[in-house]
């Protein structure tokens, strides 16, 4: 995207800058966004971790992660030179009240070096358990305080359960202004997610029937090939639910189900997802067995490949419940979408790694053809793909050739690479441009965030009050567990299998 305002000087703070994420997400999307010229024309970037490198070595070590991750890998020699020359480090261990003198001098002589005010992103990359400490250090030194020019940005998880997550921001709004929290969820920076408003309220030829009339049940699926990998530590003490469900699968169904916003000012768009939460029937205790079911893998086969069960992945515990796959049945109480069966599944070790909406209209209300004309027909269907291959599909019924009259489903397809001549940017390269930029549309509130715990709390204190007996209870390389089918089942509905890799050649 090319913004004609030219973007004011901004200093980034990168807290944890020697994780994971800094290496693999954070510096490959400012870097392609310093190569789409996209970034202030005076900027900084300053990475803060407490172990002693200089700023060559910690140069040395991005560029590697840029040369692996970033979507225009490897990195050319001359276009890093000129933006690794904006990149600094600073040794510091924010736990500790000593601290901090050395991070207010670097941004004060930038600031002055430039002549100006800059604005100040403080990047929080680290995690949950320091972001107290994070938060109070950044209050101690008085480098966050100006409403309109500093930002904090807070990556996921928003607390473990409900009430963390109103801890967490009872903690952070006593620091610092609402206005300044950027909460950050990767998948709403995905283009295909984004794309989703724009398909709704661009086009009047889907908006007229975007309702309980025309529109049978949605299915939300967002799978995972892999196992837990590395991560066993940290997805052992979440699941399923709090890694996947609370916040993107809800995020996205947000964006399917919401009302029109009144315009794209980012308060307006979020307090129409807000409305929508508030919507979603709460599930009762008693209804929790009809409305979610659990899973977690064994052992099974992967790309051909035999692959270890959840409970023997390094850093699990042998005897743990964690669930590796979650599916709820959600309904919305509005005037839009009462009876509408909303159906979300989320799982590791699956057949195939794919995250769509599948939309499944209901069906012509009288049918002229014979039955033998018809024999392959399917409700009409609308695929939005988000990954691998973004795109929108459009299922419909026509004539297949011949001197006989049979219907059969055809596709209608947009595909992101088809349609445009350049790749779409990574997510966190929209989102971070986004906070500098000072648009917090996609970027999360607090009661966002509170009304998605509260939807899901019923279920996640019950199943740890209740572990399960039978885990695990799907293999690798499955769909999940057949209690899935069941939930579904209820309302004479089946999973839609999601369109495989081999389709997308």
């Amino acid at each position: 995207m090319q913004y004609a305002v030219p973007l004011e000087p901004t200093i980034l703070v990168i807290f944890g800058a020697g994780g994971d994420l800094t290496w693999r997400k954070l510096i490959p999307a400012l870097y392609n966004l310093h190569l789409d010229k996209l970034l202030p024309e005076r900027f900084a970037i300053i990475g803060v971790a407490r172990k002693q490198v200089d700023d060559e070595a910690f140069r040395r070590r991005l560029r590697e992660g840029v040369d692996l991750f970033s979507r225009r890998r490897p990195a050319e020699e001359e276009s890093w030179n000129r933006f690794s020359t904006h990149v600094s480090y600073l040794s510091e261990d924010f736990s500790d009240p000593a601290s901090g003198p050395a991070l207010s001098q670097k941004l004060e002589e930038l600031e002055r070096a430039w002549g100006v005010r800059a604005n100040r992103v403080f990047y929080l990359a680290i995690p949950p358990d320091m972001m107290e400490a994070a938060a109070a250090h950044l209050q101690r030194l008085g480098v966050c305080r100006d409403c309109r020019r500093d930002r904090l940005v807070v990556e996921k998880p928003f607390g473990r359960d409900l009430a963390t997550a109103v801890a967490l921001d009872r903690l952070l709004s006593g620091m610092f202004a609402e206005s300044q929290m950027y909460r950050i969820d990767h998948y709403l920076g995905k283009e295909t997610v984004q794309n989703i408003l724009a398909f709704r309220f661009a086009n009047s030829l889907f908006e007229p029937v975007w309702n309980r009339r025309y529109i049978d049940h949605v299915q939300i699926t967002v799978a995972e090939t892999v196992g837990v990998e590395e991560r066993g530590g940290y997805y052992d003490n979440s699941g399923a639910l709090r890694d996947m469900v609370q916040n993107h699968l809800l995020q996205i169904l947000c964006l399917i189900a919401m009302e029109p916003p009144i315009s794209f000012d980012a308060d307006e768009v979020r307090n129409k997802k807000v409305d929508l939460l508030h919507a979603i029937r709460p599930i009762r205790p008693e209804e929790i067995h009809h409305s979610a079911v659990r899973g977690q893998y064994g052992r099974g086969t992967a790309d051909g490949k035999a692959v270890p069960g959840y409970l023997e992945e390094p850093g699990v515990a042998p005897d743990s419940t964690t669930e590796t796959f979650a599916a709820f049945k959600f309904f919305i109480d509005n005037w839009r979408w009462q009876g509408v069966p909303f159906y979300l599944r989320t799982g590791k070790r699956m057949p195939a790694r794919v995250s769509e909406v599948s939309i499944l209209f209901r069906s012509a209300p009288h049918q002229p053809f014979p039955s033998a004309a018809v024999e392959n027909w399917q409700p009409n269907r609308l695929i939005i793909r988000i990954q691998p291959e973004e795109g929108i599909v459009t299922r419909i019924q026509a004539k297949q050739p011949g001197t006989r009259l049979l219907l059969g489903p055809v596709d209608m397809q947009f595909r992101y690479r088809d349609a445009f001549s350049t790749a779409p940017p990574e997510a966190y390269e929209t989102l971070l441009l986004d906070v500098i930029r000072g648009d917090a549309t996609l970027f999360m509130r607090a009661d966002q965030v509170e009304c998605a715990w509260r939807i899901v709390a019923p279920v996640l204190e019950a199943w740890e009050s209740v572990p399960p007996g039978d885990f695990p209870d799907y293999p690798a390389g499955s769909w999940g567990p057949e209690s899935a089918n069941l939930l579904i089942a209820r309302e004479g509905h089946n999973w839609l299998q999601p369109t495989m890799p081999e389709e997308r050649r």
